[in-house]
């Protein structure tokens, strides 16, 4: 039997209520074309794959678009959706997403439609699938590879839209999606709280500068600690100062690149050859204990410690640190996270063209240090904090998951897609 247009998953309340129908957005919305023709408006929004809109200004701390020229600028109301034709990793058609902030503008580039009617949760739940991507490929006459699709304001408008064939299907599922990201939206805020509670332990736990003491410290504790050069609590050595000769197979060669929000990704890195690798001084090749962190760029600092036996090479802008005995690497390791130590990066970084973790003044920082068995002590605290706040994440990504999935099953395929 020919199957209708049906979700895969669908509420018992709604089984035999009937196939559901394709209804193009020219009929349950309008364009909004209305521009910023004395200038009035002067808060700038944009929408992106990852955070939907956002006020320009706000987010990005500065002005992307000058005030003199918003005329030309299209008016986007708090209801409305815009669609924003660049390509991204994350929506290879660009994002559709629902205003949900104030009145604004935005660039006459982006698409801005709006509803006939109010409810409309239903459909900003389902710009979040892929059920449209189909349709915007098809349309398209540059296909998905160009920086924007090139996709004409009357073929946008007769995207077909699935609904189901009563009103209060369409509620039950904005709804379940709806809680979904409420339970998501709360897990994420209890995330920030623990990063939070992790940064005001890290202020107290370490002395700031100029302090010998910590403000706070467990009883077992009071001895006098001991102020130091970062340059004394072991050796401080940095990648291959040359770019090598990259191969397809071999050794792994790391980059700043590789390093990110504490994880090394070993997926996406350059190879070189046994030999190379083998010239290489042991200063370039980091191992198991070691502190490796970034020295260049934006994503400066950024202490991983190695856990794992893995032979590898870095380049420049790669740096590592190798603790002597009674030093704690755990302990260095949340101290370079911390405010205290990046007031001392700041200090230095400041004013220069571009950031760089110099390791000359690096060797200069100083810090006071308890002994070995409080540093431990402090890490093993401080590393109990970090495992929460990993499974928080993966709680978190866990949910996300579960909600594309569930996003899959509740809107039926369109053209084969969803």
């Amino acid at each position: 039997m020919k199957k209708g247009l049906v979700p895969e998953l669908r509420f018992p309340e709604f089984r035999d209520s009937g196939e559901w129908k394709l209804s193009p957005l020219k009929k349950l919305a309008t364009s909004c074309t209305e521009k910023n023709r004395d200038g009035n408006i002067v808060r700038v929004l944009t929408n992106s794959a990852e955070h939907g809109i956002v006020d320009q200004r706000d987010y990005f701390d500065k002005d992307i678009a000058v005030q003199g020229n918003l005329e030309g600028y299209f008016i986007v109301k708090k209801g409305d959706f815009v669609y924003n034709p660049r390509i991204s990793s994350m929506a290879p058609v660009g994002p559709i997403s629902k205003n949900n902030i104030a009145t604004g503008v935005m660039s006459p580039l982006y698409t801005v439609f709006r509803f006939n009617f109010e409810n409309v949760d239903y459909y900003a739940h389902f710009f979040k699938t892929t059920g449209w991507h189909h349709y915007m490929r098809q349309v398209s006459s540059t296909g998905a590879r160009h920086d924007r699709m090139a996709i004409s304001k009357s073929d946008f408008i007769a995207m077909p839209i699935p609904t189901p064939p009563v009103q209060e299907e369409q509620e039950r599922i904005s709804d379940c999606l709806s809680s979904l990201d409420e339970l998501i939206e709360a897990h994420i805020q209890k995330h920030e709280a623990l990063q939070s509670y992790k940064k005001g332990l890290m202020q107290n736990l370490f002395p700031d500068e100029g302090e010998t003491v910590p403000a706070l410290r467990f009883p077992q504790f009071n001895d006098d600690l001991k102020t130091v050069s970062f340059s004394e609590l072991g050796k401080v050595m940095i990648g291959l100062t040359h770019k090598p000769e990259y191969v397809s197979f071999g050794k792994p060669f790391l980059s700043s690149k590789n390093i990110s929000n504490g994880y090394i990704d070993f997926e996406n890195i350059k190879y070189i050859s046994e030999e190379k690798f083998s010239s290489m001084p042991d200063s370039t090749k980091p191992k198991v204990g070691d502190i490796l962190f970034t020295r260049v760029g934006s994503n400066l600092g950024n202490p991983i410690i190695l856990e794992k036996d893995r032979e590898f090479g870095i380049f420049v802008s790669l740096g590592f640190l190798r603790v002597r005995n009674g030093v704690s690497n755990y302990y260095v390791k949340h101290w370079m996270n911390s405010d205290i130590f990046w007031k001392q990066v700041n200090q230095k970084v400041a004013g220069g063209a571009k950031n760089n973790l110099n390791t000359t003044w690096l060797k200069e920082f100083e810090l006071s240090i308890p002994s070995f068995s409080e540093q431990q002590k402090i890490a093993d605290f401080l590393s109990s904090v970090d495992d929460l706040i990993k499974a928080q994440t993966q709680k978190i990504e866990k949910l996300k998951a579960h909600k594309k999935g569930l996003m899959a099953k509740l809107f039926p395929a369109v053209g084969g897609v969803l």
